[in-house]
């Protein structure tokens, strides 16, 4: 870490703007910040699962996970610069293949639930989708890595598949979607 905090507010930020990490200054309701804020959001969420109880493989993995985040936030702060890389993404795929395989086929929707930790893990997915979304509006005017877009479409791939994990291993299950209730 290049300089330490030892005072937290700087007001520099008063006027509506912030620094990135390559010194330039931007107004904080560019499609950057909200990019990189919105990536720092799917972390905070990531946490909340991480203060369930839940099997320590998911930890791990989870762990793991937030410092990719993190890095890709810087990768987000700085323009030009990368963190994420392919080898991020084979390493969320192949976790994400590995935990799917003991789950039954998909016949139904699900909804989220299934208990805390798999709810929490159903918010976090659904926020690494905004930031999907973000980052690739972001890409629409300035130069982002596509390993940054994938990353984000893996990680909320991951997320879903996770939360069915973490509803099955809670016991209340998945709450699947009714969608023959309306025909009666």
């Amino acid at each position: 870490m290049g300089n330490r905090l030892t005072k937290i507010y700087t007001k520099t930020g008063d006027d509506g703007s912030t620094g990135l990490g390559d010194g330039s200054r931007v107004s904080k309701d560019s499609a950057r910040v909200a990019a990189y804020g919105t990536v720092d959001e799917a972390n905070s969420a990531i946490g909340l699962i991480l203060a369930c109880e839940i099997p320590q493989d998911v930890r791990d993995l989870l762990v793991s996970v937030q410092h990719h985040l993190f890095d890709l936030g810087g990768e987000l702060c700085i323009p030009g610069h990368a963190a994420i890389f392919d080898a991020d993404i084979d390493h969320l795929e192949q976790q994400l293949d590995a935990f799917n395989a003991d789950l039954p086929a998909l016949k139904d929707f699900i909804l989220p639930g299934g208990g805390m930790a798999a709810s929490h893990c159903h918010l976090a997915r659904t926020i690494s989708r905004r930031a999907e979304r973000e980052v690739v509006t972001l890409s629409r005017h300035d130069a982002v890595r596509p390993e940054a877009i994938r990353y984000l479409n893996r990680l909320s791939d991951l997320l879903f598949v996770l939360a069915r994990v973490l509803a099955r291993a809670s016991g209340h299950g998945e709450v699947l979607w009714n969608h023959e209730r309306r025909k009666s």
